[in-house]
């Protein structure tokens, strides 16, 4: 595809500013205007079918099937879009004054109801911009608590299963990560866990289910341990989508929990874009919230700075439109709806683990929930995790996560999500069954996939180590 620079031609663009412009504004155009500003000449139905073409030529989860595993790509229902453009929600400043967007304010403070009550954990913050933001924002909760107790503790504890931001989170916040091993079943070793446990801990930071889509039957008996020893348990919510209407944070013993919106409640997802992680407390942790946290007292909506606060941890206050892109999914599924998409997640990964499992080693084959790993184990001809997955994108779906969780080796970490019909998962499965046939039949197809995409392979080593930023692209031949 050719670059808009190759496509134009000269004298003809799709913009020209007429000679009363100049007039009206005088001293504009010598002042401001540059002589030739090197960009290409092209009319407007040009441009929009060149930027149109290149939207093709990427997968997402509008136009194709997006298994991401952990990340929980689901379909962002248009209603969404819809309201976060309502004229008071796009139109407001956040530097106006809190009687005019009162609106706004109760959106807010509902969406933090809700959250609490899918969580049961009374203290809510709305204001973190992605999940990561969310773990950051616990953990020097979790510090100043510690402080205001006069206590200094040091380490995080986090399975070898966690995400890569959580060991993260706790080192941007002091903390030393300790890695806590997972047992046979990828569940958290409960005698590791006791060897661990020391005045030193401050916490436990855990995903339930976890990476691996196992739910630790044991968690009560985890944070009891941890509660005992005076430390906090954290809960990373990522892979809430599992859990809606099903458990709450705080039966489990929670004492700080993070969610994504982006994944477990809709909103766009990815790109860069904005994104929210609000993070959910106990009623002892209520005073340390970042702040100022939208209230209402006598009928209006105002903000008020919790007491012992952290101080703020965002402009303003959060990325309203993914707020509203939230509160909007989660009212129009009601408590019966929100239980409906975990039943449907947890039945539509199951699904295609038992449409797979005579084909490919299942990494842990324990029941489980939202998403499930495989690994490479038996791959004929050298093929490899990433081989499948870039001969995936032949067959027109975004591929799964790979490596990851680093536990197990050449994983293939598939998250269906509840949108998903039941014809579309078939097709799936019978692209990777189609893909692992292949590698016994003729491995080179696979290995140098993909052959329908604009481009070859990449080496992504390279790509990483020493980027090209220039515009160059192999044709196939």
């Amino acid at each position: 595809m050719k670059l808009l620079f190759e496509k134009s031609k000269k004298n003809r663009p799709g913009t020209r500013f007429t000679s009363s412009f100049e007039s009206d504004r005088p001293g504009l155009a010598q002042k401001y205007f540059r002589s030739s500003l090197d960009l290409p000449e092209l009319s407007e139905p040009e441009v929009m079918r060149h930027y149109t073409a290149l939207s093709k030529q990427n997968i997402g989860v509008d136009n194709a099937f997006y298994p991401l595993g952990s990340c929980t790509m689901k379909y962002n229902p248009r209603i969404n879009e819809q309201t976060s453009r309502f004229e008071g929600f796009a139109s407001s400043h956040p530097l106006f004054d809190a009687s005019l967007v009162q609106g706004n304010l109760a959106l807010m403070v509902h969406l933090a109801d809700a959250l609490s009550a899918i969580t049961g954990l009374p203290g809510i913050t709305l204001a973190p911009a992605a999940g990561a933001h969310g773990e950051l924002t616990g953990l020097m909760i979790m510090k100043k608590y510690f402080t205001d107790k006069g206590e200094k503790r040091t380490k995080i504890i986090a399975p070898d299963s966690s995400h890569g931001t959580n060991p993260a989170s706790a080192s941007m916040c002091g903390f030393t990560t300790i890695s806590l091993k997972s047992n046979k079943d990828g569940m958290v070793d409960i005698s590791a866990l006791r060897e661990l446990m020391d005045k030193d801990v401050a916490g436990l930071m855990m995903t339930n289910p976890n990476t691996l889509g196992v739910f630790d039957k044991n968690i009560e008996e985890i944070t009891r341990i941890i509660h005992e020893a005076g430390g906090l348990v954290y809960g990373d919510g990522a892979n809430a989508n599992a859990l809606l209407g099903k458990t709450l944070f705080s039966k489990m013993g929670f004492d700080i929990i993070h969610l994504n919106l982006h994944k477990t409640f809709s909103t766009p997802h990815g790109g860069g874009g904005p994104g929210a992680g609000p993070v959910a407390v106990t009623e002892t942790l209520k005073e340390f919230l970042p702040g100022p946290l939208p209230v209402k007292n006598s009928g209006t909506y105002s903000f008020q700075m919790p007491k012992k606060s952290i101080g703020r941890i965002r402009s303003f206050f959060g990325n309203f439109g993914v707020l509203v892109r939230a509160y909007t999914y989660i009212c129009s599924l009601g408590r019966d709806g929100l239980s409906a998409v975990s039943d449907h997640a947890v039945l539509n990964a199951e699904y295609v683990k038992a449409l797979l499992k005579d084909y490919y080693h299942i990494a842990y084959d324990s029941p489980t929930k939202h998403e499930f790993v495989l690994d490479d184990t038996g791959l004929p001809n050298g093929v490899t995790t990433m081989d499948i997955a870039k001969r995936l994108l032949d067959y027109g779906f975004h591929p799964p996560t790979v490596y990851f969780p680093l536990i197990v080796h050449g994983a293939l970490m598939i998250e269906p999500t509840e949108t998903e019909s039941k014809e579309t998962l078939e097709e799936f499965a019978d692209a990777l069954i189609a893909i692992r046939q292949e590698a016994a039949t003729n491995p080179d197809m696979v290995k140098n996939a993909p052959h329908t995409t604009p481009v070859f392979r990449l080496d992504e080593v390279m790509a990483a180590r020493k980027p090209d930023l220039c515009y160059t692209v192999q044709q196939k031949g």
